[in-house]
């Protein structure tokens, strides 16, 4: 069995300005969205995710913030997301930085809170014996 990527589910006070910031400033491109019930699906490359409003999360309760990790393939990539997210005018809280648990990393935040941990794991090379 092919275990697929599971599809994280945001959190938003509002959808359309939640739709609006993950398509004009993280460059996402929204797939369908349904304002009656508060439900949008979302992607960009293989990456898929779900916004939510307050209504259609009622009977779960779950609210932001939460945070959501993406792994990039290397140090560019991540730079250059950067680059483009903070271009876009994305609210970024820092720049890109190697830390001491083996990640280079920064994080963005959407207009309700949560968060995106865009990083890189470099820890993978010493755990793999690579150079």
């Amino acid at each position: 069995m092919r275990f697929p990527a599971p599809c994280p589910e945001l959190p938003v006070a509002e959808l359309a300005p939640a739709l609006a910031h993950y398509r004009d400033r993280l460059g996402f491109t929204v797939d369908w969205a349904d304002e009656g019930i508060g439900l949008a699906g979302l992607s960009r490359g293989d990456a898929r995710l779900f916004i939510t409003s307050a209504g259609y999360r009622a009977m779960l309760g779950n609210k932001a913030p939460i945070v959501l990790w993406i792994n990039l393939d290397n140090r560019a990539e991540v730079d250059a997301l950067h680059a483009e997210w903070s271009e876009a005018g994305a609210t970024l809280l820092g720049p890109p930085t190697a830390q001491p648990w083996r990640l280079y990393e920064y994080f963005a935040r959407d207009p309700d809170g949560n968060l995106l941990r865009i990083f890189y794991d470099f820890g993978w090379k010493e755990r793999s014996g690579e150079d």
